[in-house]
């Protein structure tokens, strides 16, 4: 049923971008380059879609093993992928080079959409009557609806941002090259090269989620707070430590990964991903307690105060994308501070900040 519903949704809007791809690429964007990516993207988000669908199915069933391992195997294949047409087919022009990419990345969910259906399939679907389709559908609805509307103002919101920083980097009076090359750097290198230590957190919520469900469904709340106070004492003794040994070998590891240094915002940007790592297990503590619209609302006033202080910091001279990182910090900060109260609140957890942070961060 939500395979159908997903295919019912996206094929007007997938249709739509591929016709409108040129606006959406100068328009919208601000650079022709994009257009190829765009329409890449479109078959990219409908395996995507189907590997999600079977994913959460397995979630569902309490099988955390077959989605984990296709999720591991997935990140290999996408980096062989991706490097391996940049390898046969560069040099090419700027905007092949981004079609190369979602090419890619679309090789990769063929892989993983593929293998889920598969393993969906050798499982075999649940027999019987089941509920009438109306109800079934209704169900969905009362679920999708307004966590799907949030996630998509959430993307929106992310979207948004990305496209106004050169933007507004232009205004403070930086060149447009200069600029997007300032974003790449940030976005681009220096961020994916922090979260290279985080790697780990997938895993993790891919276990926690299912079990934080069952023990709330049986009402054992004192399962769900030994298995929240396990999961926030590893990212902390995880995620502490590789953030501060990162900023201390990241300006090597920029340039040997990228071929120059990335060592400009190094210490805010470890901190925006130590704290996103804490977000990421708060989050998956509070869906599994059945808080969905609490995690995405607080999602999307994240990303709102990130987008504010984007739009007023980043134009500012002198400033640039340090008021980027700013915004992101505060972002990430606000964030965690939310989700570990309401985390508090509605799992009866005890705060115990040596073990999960002070501990660690020493």
């Amino acid at each position: 049923a939500c395979l159908k519903l997903f295919l019912l949704v996206l094929l007007p809007v997938g249709g739509w971008l591929i016709f409108a791809s040129d606006f959406v690429s100068v328009v919208l964007l601000g650079d022709a380059r994009t257009q190829l990516g765009l329409i890449l993207l479109v078959p990219c988000v409908a395996l995507t879609g189907v590997e999600n669908f079977h994913k959460h199915w397995f979630h569902g069933a309490g099988l955390v093993r077959p989605p984990a391992v296709t999720e591991l195997c997935e990140q290999l294949v996408r980096s062989a992928a991706v490097l391996g047409l940049l390898w046969l087919f560069l040099p090419q022009y700027p905007e092949r080079a981004v079609g190369l990419v979602v090419a890619g990345m679309v090789i990769c969910e063929v892989f993983s959409a593929a293998t889920l259906a598969v393993l969906y399939r050798r499982r075999g679907v649940l027999s019987g009557p089941g509920e009438p389709g109306a109800v079934r559908r209704r169900r969905i609805a009362a679920i999708a609806l307004p966590v799907g509307l949030n996630a998509l103002l959430g993307n929106l919101l992310g979207a948004a941002n990305a496209a106004l920083i050169p933007q507004k980097l232009v205004e403070g009076g930086m060149a447009r090259e200069d600029a997007i090359a300032q974003l790449g750097v940030v976005c681009g290198m220096t961020l994916p090269m922090l979260a290279l230590p985080t790697v780990f957190l997938g895993a993790l919520n891919l276990v926690l989620l299912p079990r934080l469900a069952r023990a709330r469904a049986l009402d054992r709340w004192d399962r769900v707070q030994q298995l929240a106070q396990r999961a926030l004492s590893i990212v902390g003794v995880l995620a502490l430590p590789a953030m501060a040994w990162m900023t201390v070998v990241g300006p090597a590891l920029g340039q040997l990964l990228f071929g120059r240094p990335v060592d400009g915002y190094l210490l805010p940007l470890a901190a925006v991903m130590a704290l996103s790592c804490f977000c990421s297990v708060l989050g998956a503590i509070l869906n599994g307690v059945g808080r969905q619209g609490t995690v995405a609302a607080i999602s999307l006033l994240g990303g709102g105060v990130q987008l504010a202080l984007t739009l007023v910091l980043v134009p500012l001279p002198g400033v640039g994308m340090g008021g980027y990182v700013a915004g992101a910090l505060v972002s990430a900060g606000l964030e965690a501070l939310l989700c570990l109260a309401l985390t508090l609140r509605h799992t009866g957890l005890a705060l115990r900040p040596l073990p999960w942070l002070i501990a660690p961060g020493l």
